[in-house]
């Protein structure tokens, strides 16, 4: 068996292909002013990621707005760890401030859990 499929069966094992395949990854671009806003259609049963690098004292403001319940949360890894700064499940709304503890790659992620596609509106806002 070639190395490939060998890795690609490993994945699947542990469900991460799966994964992969059920979310949908959006790479933060900051404008000039510090702000990300964006329009997202959380599919089905499927999920969101909005991800970007932040540097250890970092402050994001964030608010979103979504056409129905969304599982929601912010977080990083450390290794194997998965840190979550915020986490609510059912909600189509939110906001807040992440203060970021370490230099990392945070991600504000949104799950749907229903049978009908969202619609989410998504503003991040850092200080300056």
């Amino acid at each position: 068996m070639d190395k490939q499929l060998i890795l690609t069966l490993a994945l699947a094992a542990t469900g991460m292909v799966a994964r992969a395949a059920d979310t949908n990854l959006v790479p933060i671009e900051w404008a000039a002013d510090g702000a990300f806003a964006r329009e997202l259609t959380v599919p089905a049963i499927k999920s969101v990621e909005v991800c970007g690098k932040l540097s250890a004292g970092a402050k994001v403001a964030w608010t979103f707005d979504a056409t129905g319940p969304l599982n929601f949360n912010i977080h990083f890894h450390e290794g194997k760890k998965v840190i979550f700064p915020a986490k609510q499940d059912g909600t189509a709304k939110g906001d807040g401030t992440l203060d970021t503890t370490a230099d990392q790659d945070y991600c504000w992620m949104w799950s749907n859990k229903a049978a009908q596609v969202a619609t989410l509106k998504l503003k991040l806002k850092r200080a300056q």
